[in-house]
């Protein structure tokens, strides 16, 4: 079964809205873990307006599942991973004032560099996983790059599911095939809701890890975040029709 990784973000925006420790990201990411999140997630930014770098050290403390740190590779961040030592760093080409993470990288434009980061990350021990659209160039691209995994940008998945997910999911599939055959390790996440995750984690082959962020905690202000974290999971987890490609 594909895992599940709270991504934690939203929480943090709403801590920081206040000024004050209110929720406490310590206590969330527990309890995230405690209902069953398999993972936890963080994507700090330049302007730190959700998770700050001082959040990072609490969190690696307290948790016990899988810490996966996200963000542009500036040396600022690649300092702060080197230190922290997360058991994944996920390389997202963001640019500093960008709303949210909304493609994948260049892997053969970007190759020298990536290829120098993932050495590094891989000098202290850590895991890497390389933001990617699903496009069998940039999968390959990544192959030489020397990741340990790729994680597919599902944005477009998403908004086209509605109208028709067999068309929507179609390169994500070939892409997977494509990694797969390489023995890349495939990850996903961008706007993955309770809707469209069961249909992808069923037909994307050899599905690792989901991150979800933002979805999750949307539907945890109707259902709570115990019940949401159940409710992923179950999508994970149920039958669906498989897409024949």
């Amino acid at each position: 079964m594909s895992r599940l990784s709270v991504n934690i973000n939203k929480i943090a925006l709403i801590r920081n809205s206040r000024g004050s420790n209110l929720p406490d990201l310590r206590q969330v990411a527990q309890d995230c873990e405690r209902f069953g999140a398999q993972g936890i997630t963080v994507h700090p930014r330049p302007d730190e307006r959700h998770i700050r770098y001082d959040d990072i050290p609490i969190l690696k403390e307290v948790v016990k599942t899988e810490f996966n740190i996200e963000g542009n590779p500036t040396e600022k961040f690649l300092s702060m991973v080197e230190k922290h030592k997360p058991h994944q760093v996920t390389l997202v080409p963001d640019a500093p004032g960008a709303l949210t993470s909304d493609s994948g990288w260049d892997t053969i434009t970007h190759l020298s560099k990536l290829q120098d980061i993932v050495h590094r990350m891989h000098a202290v021990g850590i895991r890497v996983s390389i933001f990617l659209n699903p496009e069998r160039a940039m999968v390959e691209g990544a192959k030489r790059v020397g990741t340990d995994r790729i994680e597919f940008y599902t944005g477009d998945y998403a908004k086209h599911y509605k109208q028709n997910r067999e068309k929507a999911i179609a390169p994500f599939v070939e892409a997977a095939k494509a990694a797969n055959a390489l023995d890349l390790g495939l990850n996903a996440g961008h706007d993955l809701n309770l809707d469209n995750l069961n249909f992808f984690a069923k037909n994307i082959p050899h599905l690792l890890e989901v991150s979800i962020g933002h979805a999750l905690v949307t539907d945890a202000l109707y259902f709570g975040i115990q019940n949401t974290i159940k409710m992923y999971l179950h999508e994970l987890q149920r039958p669906v029709d498989i897409y024949a490609a």
